[in-house]
This record gives structure tokens, sequence and C-alpha cells, in this order.
């Protein structure tokens, strides 16, 4: 997909952030994105293109086995909306989404798949993949490589978040507060960091598992939803706790946000409201106001 240095320019704008940035106490709504299909099997993480003002939701998978009829390809389908939250389109690259996130290093949606570590074996189409866009943005069913299976990723089941100053991602581990730091370059983590669930006063077990979403303020780093309290919790880059905004408590997350159904977006964190509207509806939440 060929782009114009002003379709670049504008695709780059809002990627940069300010200096300095405030925790709101309490989250605002941004956006609601009512799902207008339903889920092949469950909803994973939202991405943003700022060029075209859409927003990307990507559904997670298994692909079948193969057989004589049929590629061992998921059936896992990726669905834009646009800035208002209205339905645009769906394709069916083939992927088990885990994490989707635009990458304004490469001009391109990319999407990083289940077991992307290998940690539960070898399987097809798994690593990271770029998904194909028309010139205004809306998804095509063809995509492309970027990189194969890493075992640096950790856990099967993680959900990598993308940080385009330093190329690096970070992939929070199950059932704990580690985050690995991942180059994929590198066939071994390159650092951890370690967030301190003491100062912020919880345990794994309330809060989501495998994702943990990267703003890009400085000093206010990661943003990890806390289910059971239902608030997002700040940490810098060192995983010292910075603090919380606090999500509305009449929000029905349910067990499903502890796996999936969150992400990172557009300065905003996504959670899953699963009641609202007949297949769930992601939210929007402003919790770091730019100073």
């Amino acid at each position: 997909m060929r782009i114009s240095t002003t379709l670049l320019s504008l695709l780059l704008l809002g990627t940069l952030h300010p200096a300095q940035a405030e925790i709101l106490p309490e989250a605002q709504v941004g956006i609601k994105i009512p799902l207008v299909n339903k889920p092949t099997t469950r909803p994973m993480t939202v991405a943003y293109i700022p060029g075209f003002k859409r927003y990307y939701i990507a559904d997670g998978g298994l692909a079948p086995m193969g057989s004589e009829t049929e590629a061992p390809f998921s059936k896992s389908l990726i669905h834009a909306y646009d800035e208002s939250g209205k339905y645009v389109n769906s394709s069916r690259p083939g992927y088990d989404n885990r994490s989707i996130y635009y990458n304004p290093n490469s001009h391109k949606l990319e999407t990083i798949t289940y077991n992307v570590s290998s940690d539960v074996g070898f399987a097809p189409n798994t690593g990271i993949f770029s998904i194909d866009l028309t010139g205004s943005g809306e998804l095509k069913d063809t995509s492309g490589d970027v990189f194969g299976f890493n075992p640096a990723f950790g856990d099967s089941a993680t959900m990598p978040s993308y940080n385009p100053e330093t190329n690096q991602y970070y992939a929070k581990q199950k059932r704990g507060n580690k985050v690995w730091v991942v180059e994929i370059k590198s066939r071994e983590k390159i650092s951890e960091i370690t967030l301190d669930f003491t100062a912020a006063s919880v345990a794994h077990d309330d809060v989501s598992d495998s994702f943990v979403g990267f703003s890009g303020i400085k000093g206010q780093e990661f943003v990890l939803l806390d289910v059971d309290h239902k608030a997002a919790l700040i940490f810098d880059l060192s995983g010292k706790y910075v603090g919380k905004s606090e999500l509305p408590k009449n929000l029905k997350l349910r067990a499903q946000n502890h796996f999936n159904g969150t992400g990172y977006a557009n300065d905003m964190l996504f959670v899953l409201h699963e009641p609202e509207g007949e297949f769930g509806t992601y939210y929007g939440f402003k919790v770091i106001k730019s100073n």
C-alpha cells in the first residue's frame, strides 16, 4: 500500500505525546463501539490509525485442523469501525489474533498471534503479520509476513503492546506481575519489568492476565486493567506504581476481561462491556489527561 507524504504525516500525527500528563481520578468515556458481528471466538484488542480515523478490533480463535478440503487457517475476523464507532467492514486474514496495533515505523496495521513464542509447540500461521488495507483504510483479506515465532515473548496467550520509539514489545506473562521486554531480532527477552502490585494493592488474579497497554507517555507508560476493582492502574517503565483511574462501577467486566476484551489505542484504555448491545460494546476510556 503506497502512502503519500501528506497521508504519512497524518498517520504519524497522534503518535507523539506530551512530556507531562496527569492521571484522571475518574475515567472519561471517549468512544463506545457496539460490536455488530458476533465474535468468531472472542474479541481481543483494539488498534487505531489516525490518518484513516479507523478503529480495528481483532477476534481470536484457534484454527481448525488441516484436512484435504480445508487449510489450517483461523476463522477469526478483524473488524473496522470509524471514528464515531460505526461499523465499516470485516476481513478474514486467517490468524488467531492476540494483539492488533498500528506500527508507525512500517506504516502498517499489524497483528501478533496466539502462541507467537511457540510455547505450546509450533503451529502454522503463528508470528507477527501485517494486515492489508485499501487506500481509504478498509480491511482486506490479504496480509504479509513481519516476523515468525519467537520464544522471547514467553506465554502462549500473551497480548503484547508495541513501543514504536524503541521498536520493542511488552509481553505480560500470565498469573503474575512480570512484563518481558522483547526485540524481535533477539530470541531471548531483553529485560524483565516487575509491576509493583503491592503498592497498587492488587493480586495477580485481580487484573488482566495477559495484557498491559503502552501509553507512550513518559513516567506513565503502562496501563493495566484491574478487573475486580474496576480501575485502570498506571505504572512507569520501571514497574513503579504511579496511580489509578476509577472506571464506572456499573460496568460488568466479568471474567472475559481477565483474558481478552481489552486494549489501548488512540490514548484510551478499551474494555469490553459484554451486556450492552447484541454482541457487547467496547468502551474507550481516557484515563490520562494531556497537559
